[in-house]
């Protein structure tokens, strides 16, 4: 079993204070790699009871990092982004003809994380308390916070994606 990436050491370039930013970053990729080869073998669809669909979580973890690192960059949603949060929907059993394959998903949040780490490595710690707006309301936060919602949130989606994967494996 691989070593949790909290006790893996630090993240090249990540500043310390940041560094369980990029910790729990890391261990979302390893999570979402890890789980790949079940994801592959099932319709990533599924909803076990009322639960969201391995699909769902992977879909909404890339495009949730993506905005909650914008807004922690001081910048307003794109309408690209705005178009992919509206597709983060469920979709019904199969998907659809258009739906992107596990592999797929799992390499678009890849990516992402990626951004996110280079985004950390870019962010002084001296910015850490500055003001944020979220969201359409303007809603106050900080660029620490944002990325400790960041991590956070991402770390309750790969949680769920985990179990939803075993409910469905045991049906």
């Amino acid at each position: 079993m691989a070593t949790e990436a909290w006790l893996s050491g630090p993240v090249e370039g990540v500043d310390p204070f940041l560094m369980p930013v990029a910790h729990s970053l890391a261990q979302v990729r390893q999570d979402a790699e890890r789980l790949l080869p079940d994801l592959e073998q099932m319709d990533l669809w599924q909803h076990p009871g009322a639960a969201a669909s391995p699909g769902f979580h992977l879909m909404h973890l890339a495009g949730s990092l993506d905005r909650l690192f914008t807004y922690a960059r001081g910048e307003t949603l794109s309408d690209a982004q705005k178009t992919a949060l509206a597709s983060e929907k469920p979709k019904p059993a199969g998907g659809g003809a258009d739906s992107d394959t596990a592999r797929q998903l799992v390499q678009q949040l890849s990516a992402q994380i990626d951004r996110c780490l280079d985004q950390l490595r870019r962010t002084p710690r001296a910015s850490l308390t500055d003001p944020r707006e979220v969201g359409r309301a303007k809603l106050p936060s900080s660029v620490l916070g944002l990325l400790f919602h960041a991590a956070e949130h991402a770390t309750r989606h790969a949680g769920q994606l985990s179990t939803t994967i075993k409910a469905l494996n045991e049906e």
